[in-house]
């Protein structure tokens, strides 16, 4: 099994969404050959909700049998089920009322209003993964999870300098008091998330430049907690020419 970490570079953010878009309903077909089910992890954001809304728009969507396909989050903001703050609310938008995928396929975090004790809910979200996981493992073989990269390097709902980057010991946990608002919030750890077969961080912008390099020059994940992902199989970091101002040359691929 490889394990790469590469860096594909694009002119701008459409022309990102839309390779990214058309690369991950070209891997679905591949992976379909492969297992019966499987099993994606989705990003909230504003580069997760465009790349969701190319894969809804594109041709290719069709050619998907959407039953075979379950979703999942990486994180999730701790409000309301209806609230559009939710990832979830923006990725049924974008993405998931437009492909007929089955509601019993959609596997969202628990809302504040359905599990009002964010400690439960955590709970209750990890409880959801071990039970779609194999024999022996708490969470489902997750074939492809996508995430976005914070100005300052966060991924999913794991801050800089928080205790949530360096979380062993479980595979969701309960963010509160979040840098950014909204303040509570449900996150997958890092070894949660690095039990994916491939991680696709989609990322655009000049804000996000200094923290990709960081990252890829070898920063902790304390500094920068995207420095501390890599997929099982590859990890590949789908960038605008704006977000790899900083990337170290001898990473950025000519080619996937």
């Amino acid at each position: 099994m490889t394990n790469e970490r590469r860096v594909l570079v694009h002119p701008d953010v459409d022309a990102l969404t839309a390779a990214v878009a058309a690369r991950f309903l070209t891997k679905l077909v591949d992976l379909m050959d492969e297992f019966d089910t499987v099993n994606v992890a989705l990003t909230g954001g504003t580069v997760g909700a465009g790349t969701q809304r190319a894969v809804a728009t594109s041709g290719m969507r069709t050619t998907i049998d959407w039953s075979r396909v379950h979703f999942w989050w990486g994180d999730e903001r701790f409000v309301p089920k209806h609230d559009p703050e939710r990832n979830e609310v923006q990725a049924r938008e974008a993405l998931l009322d437009h492909i007929g995928v089955p509601e019993a396929n959609i596997h969202p975090f628990p809302a504040s209003d359905e599990i009002e004790d964010i400690e439960r809910a955590a709970a209750a979200y990890a409880e959801v993964l071990q039970q779609h996981a194999p024999e022996g493992s708490t969470m489902p073989r997750f074939d492809i999870t996508f995430l976005g990269v914070g100005p300052d390097g966060h991924i999913a709902s794991l801050f800089p300098e928080r205790p949530g980057a360096n979380t062993t010991s479980t595979t969701v946990i309960p963010v509160r008091n979040a840098p950014k608002p909204p303040p509570d919030r449900l996150s997958l750890t890092l070894p949660a998330i690095n039990t994916s077969h491939r991680v696709w961080m989609v990322a655009a912008g000049a804000e996000k430049a200094t923290a990709l390099g960081l990252a890829l020059a070898g920063a902790s994940e304390d500094e920068v907690p995207v420095a501390g992902v890599q997929g099982r199989k590859r990890t590949v970091f789908f960038v605008d020419e704006a977000a790899a101002k900083n990337v170290p040359q001898n990473l950025i691929a000519q080619s996937y």
